[in-house]
């Protein structure tokens, strides 16, 4: 079991494990409870599969929450399974491209690139990468420093993340005058249910690992989140607002979805 909480009892958030019966069989979940939540969500997490969230206790109506998320459940059982059932084959192709051995693929702005890992020139005590396009394929070169204690993921995370910044602000500063919008503040984090959010307060934060995606579909986010500062919700107005600035939107949304397992596990070891 694990148990979450926050740092006031305001906000304390709890989490268990636990198992439903469906007509598909046991679906294992975590019943997730939150004093901000207003109702039942559920959503499928990278690492974690499926996640319940739900009222706190206190709150009427919700002292027993199986009796509403059996049902919640049961009728979304058919997208569950298939989601899950994708997860699953993505984990097996990560696994299949190597992991992060000497050799194995990582995608990079949308293309795949062949990792390779060689040992630093004399003198370094920080491992560094470099990237390098070819005719035939490109590659990533991860240089080891011995005296390096970061983790192969680490060193190439420390690299990929200040290319995301760049690549995020460059959009930003593509997109926000024509939207009419200023964003108080920019952040880039490693959000595992979101690409990208916004404040009421102007504030962005998206996720490093839309560096690993196409450039449309790091730029449809960086869209998406700057048309909040002028239309919170999905309503047409919102919409309308980011088809202004990326027509095909739909596209790269639909691609982000199907291949969020692959980048949330892009820098795992393969291993498992």
């Amino acid at each position: 079991m694990t148990l979450r909480r926050g740092t006031a009892a305001a906000i304390a958030v709890t989490e268990i494990p636990a198992v439903v019966r469906l007509p598909g069989g046991p679906l294992a979940y975590t019943l997730r409870r939150s004093p901000r939540s207003r109702g039942l969500r559920v959503v499928i997490h990278p690492d974690r599969g499926v996640v319940v969230t739900v009222p706190a206790a206190g709150r009427r109506g919700w002292a027993d929450p199986e009796l509403h998320v059996g049902a919640f459940l049961a009728e979304r059982e058919p997208w569950l399974r298939r989601h899950l059932e994708r997860q699953a084959r993505d984990r097996a192709v990560l696994v299949a491209r190597g992991g992060l051995r000497d050799g194995a693929t990582l995608r990079f702005r949308g293309d795949m690139h062949r990792l390779r890992l060689v040992p630093a020139r004399d003198g370094l005590r920080r491992s560094t990468v470099e990237r390098i396009g070819g005719a035939d394929e490109d590659e990533l070169i991860v240089h080891v420093a011995p005296a390096d204690r970061r983790s192969t993921a680490e060193v190439l995370e420390g690299w990929l993340k200040p290319r995301a910044r760049t690549a995020i602000e460059r959009d930003i500063r593509r997109h926000a005058t024509a939207l009419g919008v200023s964003p108080a503040a920019v952040s880039i984090r490693d959000q595992r249910t979101r690409w990208g959010s916004a404040s009421r307060q102007g504030r962005l934060a998206f996720s490093w690992r839309l560096i690993l995606a196409p450039p449309e579909a790091l730029e449809t986010v960086v869209i998406h989140e700057l048309a909040h500062l002028r239309v919170f919700g999905h309503g047409p107005r919102f919409w309308a607002a980011v088809a202004s600035r990326r027509a095909d939107h739909k596209v790269w949304r639909r691609w982000l979805r199907d291949h969020s397992a692959e980048l949330h596990g892009a820098l795992d070891d393969g291993q498992g």
